[in-house]
Order: C-alpha cells, then sequence, then structure tokens
C-alpha cells in the first residue's frame, strides 16, 4: 500500500480495483445499503417508539459540503487529516464539581505539609521519647485499631448509602455529586466551547448540519420512550475542524466535529457515534466520572500523607507521589474510561438499532480507524495506556453485540437489510488491496522499506 498518492478509500465494488495500480489509494467505501432509510418506520411498544418522520424522508440522499464533492455518500477517511479518535472530549462530558476542582490542590498541599512535618517531627524526638511513644503504641493497639475500623465503617456506609442504578444498563454505579452542580457547570461548559469555536460554527443552512440535526432527530425521537433520553432538549453545534471527534454534553448540547463527518463512510456509521454519545448523557458517564475520581482522590490524601511522613528525605516522597498517582491513573482511573466508553457503545447500538440503523456498519468504522491508523505509521500503544478500548478490541466487542442489536431492531419492524453485510466487503476489500499491494511490490524487491509503514490487520 504506497505510492505518491495520499488518500486510501475502500469501495464495495471489487471491479473498481482494475484501475486501481495506475491511480494509486483513490478509492471509496460505498456500502449499497442506504436505502434501509427511505421506508424506516416502526411501531411503538418493547424497545420502539412511534417516529415522526423516516430520516430517508428527510434526506433522500448524502452529501458532505467540501472541497471536493463527492455525490449521494459521505467520503471515507482522509488519511491526511485523520487523527486517534476518541469520542468524547479530553475533558470529560462535564469536569467535576466546581468547588472540588478548587479544594483539590488545597487539599493536597495540606497533606504534603502534614505528612511532611510529622516526619520531622518524629525525627526531633529523642531516641528515649520514640521508645515511650512505640511502647505506648503497643499498649494501645486494640483502641488504635478500633478507632481506623470505625473510619473504615464510615467510609464503607458512606460508598454504599451512595449507590445508585445506572439507567438503561440496571448497573450500580457511585453518585457523590447531586445532578444539579451538573446541569450548572454543562452550562459554563457549553459556554466555554462556544467561546471556543465561535468562528467555526457551520450555520444550520448548511448541508452537513443539516445531516447530523436530522440523524440526532431520527435518535431522540426514535428512543423517546427512555425518560432520559425525552428529557433532555438535544441542540445541535457542527464545528469546522478537522479532529475526528464528537461529544455530548450532560445538558444535550452535541457538538461534531466535520473531521468526523469526512471519517463516516455513510449514515449508518455516523448514526451509531451520534447514538454512542448520546447514551454517555443519558447515562450520565460525567457524574459517574467525576464521582470515582473524588473518592479515589479523598483515599489517595490518607497515603499521600503516609508517604511524605515515612520517605526520609523529600526527594524520595516526590518520587513516591508520582508512583501513587500512576498507579491510580493505570488501575482506577483509566480502566474505568474504558468500561464507560464500552457500556456507551453498547447501549448506543441499541440507540441505532431502535431508529432502524443497519447496526453491522458500527464495527466497520473501527476497523476503518485501525486501517488508517496503520496506513499513517501510527505505532500501536498497549490499551492499558488509554482512556479508550483498542480499535481492534473495539470492532469485536461491537461485533459480540450485534446480533441483540439485530434482534431489536427486527422487533421495532424495521425494513430488512438489503445488500452484502458491510463487515464482509470490508474483509473482501482489504484482502483485494493487500494482494495487489503484494503484487506491485514484488517484482521491485523482497526487502521492506523502512520509509514504508508495516501494517498489521489482524480484523482482516
Amino acid at each position: 500500500l504506497s505510492g505518491n498518492a495520499r488518500n486510501c478509500f475502500l469501495t464495495g465494488n471489487p471491479d473498481s480495483y482494475q484501475n486501481f495500480a495506475g491511480k494509486g489509494l483513490r478509492c471509496l467505501l460505498d456500502v449499497p445499503n442506504s436505502e434501509v432509510y427511505k421506508n424506516a418506520h416502526h411501531s411503538s411498544g418493547g424497545f420502539c417508539s412511534q417516529s415522526s418522520q423516516p430520516l430517508g424522508k428527510k434526506i433522500p440522499s448524502l452529501q458532505i459540503s467540501s472541497v471536493e464533492q463527492v455525490p449521494h455518500h459521505f467520503p471515507a477517511w482522509n488519511i491526511q487529516i485523520i487523527r486517534s479518535f476518541h469520542i468524547s472530549p479530553s475533558l470529560q462530558a462535564a469536569p467535576v464539581p466546581l468547588f472540588w476542582i478548587i479544594a483539590k490542590p488545597a487539599q493536597k498541599l495540606f497533606a504534603i505539609i502534614l505528612g511532611r512535618s510529622i516526619r520531622k517531627w518524629w525525627k526531633a524526638l529523642p531516641p528515649n521519647k520514640r521508645e515511650l511513644f512505640k511502647e505506648s503504641a503497643r499498649k494501645n493497639k486494640w483502641k488504635i485499631l478500633l478507632g481506623v475500623s470505625s473510619l473504615g465503617i464510615v467510609f464503607v456506609m458512606f460508598y454504599f448509602t451512595h449507590l445508585e442504578e445506572t439507567p438503561i444498563t440496571g448497573r450500580t454505579r457511585l453518585m457523590v455529586f447531586g445532578k444539579e452542580h451538573f446541569r450548572e457547570l454543562s452550562q459554563m461548559e457549553y459556554d466555554m466551547w462556544m467561546e471556543l469555536f465561535k468562528s467555526q460554527m457551520l450555520p444550520e443552512t448548511d448541508e452537513s448540519y443539516q445531516v447530523v440535526e436530522t440523524i440526532v432527530g431520527h435518535l431522540s425521537e426514535s428512543n423517546k420512550d427512555v425518560p432520559q433520553v425525552s428529557a433532555l432538549k438535544w441542540v445541535i453545534h457542527v464545528v469546522d475542524e478537522p479532529a475526528v471527534n464528537a461529544f455530548v454534553l450532560p445538558n444535550g448540547q452535541v457538538f461534531v466535529f466535520t473531521g468526523l463527518l469526512d471519517a463516516v463512510s455513510d449514515i449508518h456509521q455516523l448514526s451509531f457515534i451520534l447514538g454512542h454519545e448520546i447514551a454517555h448523557a443519558v447515562l450520565e458517564h460525567a457524574v459517574k466520572k467525576a464521582s470515582l475520581v473524588h473518592l479515589l482522590d479523598f483515599l489517595s490524601l490518607i497515603f499521600l500523607t503516609m508517604i511524605w511522613a515515612i520517605c526520609p528525605r523529600d526527594s524520595l516522597a516526590v518520587v513516591g507521589q508520582w508512583i501513587q498517582s500512576k498507579l491510580q491513573e493505570f488501575m482506577f482511573d483509566r480502566p474505568y474510561s474504558r468500561t464507560l466508553e464500552a457500556e456507551a457503545d453498547k447501549v448506543g447500538l441499541q440507540f441505532a438499532a431502535k431508529a432502524c440503523v443497519d447496526v453491522r456498519a458500527s464495527s466497520v468504522f473501527w476497523q476503518q480507524m485501525e486501517l488508517a491508523e496503520a496506513m499513517e505509521g501510527q505505532p500501536k500503544l498497549p490499551e492499558w495506556l488509554s482512556t479508550h478500548p483498542s480499535h481492534e478490541n473495539r470492532a469485536e466487542h461491537l461485533d459480540r453485540l450485534i446480533p441483540e442489536a439485530l434482534k431489536i431492531r427486527e422487533s421495532c419492524n424495521c425494513p430488512s437489510l438489503s445488500g452484502p453485510d458491510p463487515r464482509l466487503i470490508f474483509r473482501l476489500n482489504m484482502q483485494r488491496l493487500l494482494e495487489l499491494a503484494e503484487g506491485r511490490e514484488a517484482p521491485n524487491s523482497t526487502k521492506q522499506d523502512p520509509s514504508k509503514p508495516k501494517l498489521d490487520f489482524p480484523h482482516t
């Protein structure tokens, strides 16, 4: 997969590869099942609710405004602007409550000063007083143990009295902060994003805006039987920005970057991604994440005090504090974020299924992202280093969920899916691409050119 061409797209038509070698990596992914929306309708009851207007009737053919117009479909993905795609903002969907943001550094500083003071006090004690202190601790060990146990019981009671049931999934979650705080902070974050992107917002008359508005409206209408979906007013914002990104604030403000519109292949992929983002807001993942961070930070203050009290020198205490923060990050914070992403994938796929989307296209998107990063030569980092699942694991997870989503789709009286499975199309096209690439490289050299990226596609 080399040459002077900068763009690579995949096509559902194998005949289009006849001119592939001469034209370079310039082909299109065109999954011929967009007509599913033309008669999309489903009855209320069970998982489903009545959709007021089929999506296909509002947008008979989808086009994205760009410098180079490609008719009747989304362009697949542009290698020049592709990014490591995280379908939530670098900040969480909403920041932790404002008072905690202000208090957190002060509390850490207090823990450091307290631990350092304990260490200096202990060093300043004469040896005989140290022995007396140790002897007193041994005599009163049961009182000390009782006091520590009492604190532990209070902590456990606090934890179990702040557990709630997650909407839709029924999973138990920790909720430390009230939802009203996040409504206020969501508005603050919304104002921040609007100020940041005020010169890049596309108008409501723009074709890209109308596509996103229609899909979000169709998803919300199809899932209005879910109280958390119908309770929010979904407001669309399309940002003219090449980053492949989208996120939804807890108050229903939807932000989609044009880079994402260039990255998806069709309305089915975009519908799934927006369903995923809506799921983040509906499941209140921002509050859950902030609650966990709050709890872990409280516990870390105890360990931080102990580190600065036990370490003989400040330099060692700084190293110990860094190790503690990294352990917390990689053992708790990031795994929990990956869990929330997987949960949003599952619920988002259900939302898309109830909207009569071809849910089979969901895993293809992540395979495309995996291919794009491989072609750019980006290193594959271990999943445990990321806040999101790897593209490979994400696609496999969605493949396992697709059969259940297809049953939901069928129960909503959606039109039958026509055309081949987009996953099969992608695999066949990848196989053909690799065969053509091997055929082009074989006459030239049997050695790997270090300037060309090494491709590794587990899904092929």
